[in-house]
């Protein structure tokens, strides 16, 4: 049996985990801010920019935990 990593759970929002989710929905609600801000004619707030900075990281830490993480070691308490 391959112990290759399952590349889907890179672009399919079904394979995602936790951090993955919550990365890519921060991407769709900052790019849905900047377009109501651009609507109303509203400058974006300084280092708005940096929001993408940060999802970007969050999936690319939540990808690397869902590629080579344990997949039956969920942390639980």
């Amino acid at each position: 049996m391959s112990d290759k990593p399952d590349f889907r759970k890179l672009y399919h929002p079904g394979a995602f985990n936790a951090w993955q989710y919550i990365a890519f929905t921060g991407v769709i609600m900052s790019l849905g801010a900047q377009l109501v801000l651009f609507f109303l004619r509203q400058p974006r707030p300084e280092g708005f920019h940096w929001l993408y900075v940060c999802w970007a990281v969050l999936f690319v830490l939540g990808s690397l935990s869902n590629l080579y993480g344990k997949p039956d070691d969920h942390h639980h308490h």
